[in-house]
C-alpha cells in the first residue's frame, strides 16, 4: 500500500481539493505508473456533480492518463520500468464473457471504470487526478514514441470515443461525415474523420470556430444557430456524430441525415431528450449511440493517431486550476482539452 497526493471531489458539486489516497500494493500482474498528465473530460464534471446518477465520494476523477512505468509485478511480461504508457476509461473486467472475449470489455457486465466504481474487492477506484496509479497489465496501453504524453492523454477517451463510431460506421473515402460540436471530442472527431478520408463538415453554434474547424481538417463549416443551415443541408450527410453534452433537437439533426444514414450520439446529456419517431421512420434513418471502446481498440486508436500525426489540441494547467478549468469547460472556453500537469498535484 502506498499513499499518494490527489485532487478529489468531497461531495457532489463541491470544489475539488488536494488530499491523499491509498494505492494498492503492486501484485504479480500489476503495473505501477508515475502519472505525468491527465486530461479533463466533460464526463469528469458530470460525475463530480452526480449528474448521471449515483456517485461514490470522495471521488478522484480522471481517465485520460499518461505516464511512465515505475514498477511491474513479478509475472508482468508486456511492460518494463521506464515504458511510456496510458490508462483509459476502464481498469478491470471479467475477461470470460462474450464481450471480453470479443475485445469489447466496455460492455462487460463486470467492467470497472477507472474511477467512481468499485473493484473486485469492493474498494472504490480512484482516477488520474493523482501522482500515481496501479493497474492490471491487461488494461495498460502503450503510448507510441511519436506521440507526446500530454497530447496523447485525451486520446484515451476523447480520441477513442470518436474513433470507435467512425470506424464502426465506416467513415472513409466517399462518405460525408458531419461533426456536431467542436469541443474536446469534436476537434478529435474532425481530425480522425479527415485522416480516414471522409468529407468532413462541422456544425457549431460558435461562428468563431470556423477557422479552427478548417485548420483541424474540416472541408465545410456550418452554423447550427442559423435555421437556414437546416433547410440548406437536408439529407446531406451519410453519418453524423453528435459530440455535445446538452440536449439537441434530434428531429432537426436527423433531417440532415440521408435516407439510411445514421446519427450517432457520443455526448451524454444529463436530461432525457424527446424525439418524434417520424424523424426516423421517414427515410429509414438510424439513431445510435456509442461509448468508448475496448482495450484493443484503444491501442488501435493510439497507433492510428501516431501514424497520422494526430494529437489533442491542449491547454496545460497546474492542479490548483482544476476548479477554474471545470468552469471554463462548462462555459465552452477551452480549445480544446485541458490537461493537468500531474507533477503539480
Amino acid at each position: 500500500m502506498s499513499t499518494v497526493a490527489a485532487y478529489a471531489v468531497p461531495a457532489a458539486k463541491e470544489p475539488l481539493r488536494r488530499t491523499t489516497i491509498d494505492r494498492r500494493p503492486v501484485g504479480d500482474h500489476d503495473v505501477s505508473i508515475d502519472i505525468a498528465y491527465t486530461g479533463i473530460c466533460h464526463s469528469d464534471i458530470h460525475q463530480a456533480r452526480a449528474g448521471w446518477g449515483e456517485a461514490i465520494f470522495p471521488m478522484v476523477p480522471g481517465h485520460e492518463i499518461t505516464g511512465v512505468v515505475a514498477e511491474v509485478g513479478a509475472a508482468v511480461t508486456g511492460f518494463a520500468v521506464g515504458d511510456r504508457v496510458g490508462v483509459g476509461c476502464l481498469v478491470e473486467s471479467c475477461r470470460t464473457c462474450a464481450h471480453c472475449r470479443g475485445g469489447q470489455e466496455q460492455f462487460c457486465p463486470s467492467m470497472v471504470f477507472t474511477y467512481n466504481a468499485r473493484d473486485r474487492h469492493g474498494e472504490p477506484t480512484y482516477g488520474g487526478y493523482s501522482r500515481s496509479i496501479v493497474v492490471d497489465e491487461n488494461y495498460v496501453l502503450r503510448i507510441p514514441d511519436t506521440l507526446s504524453l500530454e497530447a496523447a492523454a485525451p486520446l484515451l477517451c476523447a480520441g477513442l470515443t470518436t474513433y470507435s463510431p467512425l470506424r464502426y460506421w465506416q467513415a472513409g473515402p466517399g462518405s460525408k461525415v458531419a461533426v456536431v460540436g467542436l469541443g474536446g471530442l469534436g476537434h478529435l472527431a474532425v481530425k480522425i474523420a479527415h485522416a480516414l478520408g471522409a468529407e468532413v463538415s462541422v456544425l457549431s453554434r460558435s461562428p468563431g470556430k470556423r477557422e479552427d474547424a478548417v485548420k483541424l481538417g474540416a472541408d465545410h463549416f456550418h452554423l447550427s444557430s442559423d435555421p437556414a443551415t437546416f433547410a440548406r443541408l437536408t439529407g446531406a450527410f451519410d453519418l453524423m456524430l453528435s459530440t455535445v453534452s446538452e440536449p439537441l433537437d434530434l428531429g432537426a439533426y436527423l433531417s440532415l441525415v440521408r435516407n439510411d444514414g445514421t446519427l450517432v450520439n457520443v455526448g451524454a446529456p444529463e436530461a432525457p431528450v424527446p424525439l418524434n419517431l417520424f424523424a426516423l421512420i421517414d427515410g429509414r434513418k438510424r439513431l445510435a449511440g456509442s461509448m468508448f471502446g475496448g482495450i484493443a481498440e484503444t491501442q488501435e486508436t493510439l497507433d492510428f493517431c501516431a501514424e497520422h500525426g494526430i494529437g489533442a489540441d491542449i491547454e496545460m494547467i497546474s492542479a490548483d486550476r482544476i476548479n477554474e478549468a471545470y468552469g471554463r469547460v462548462l462555459a465552452g472556453d477551452v480549445r480544446y482539452r485541458f490537461v493537468i500537469d500531474a507533477s503539480t498535484i
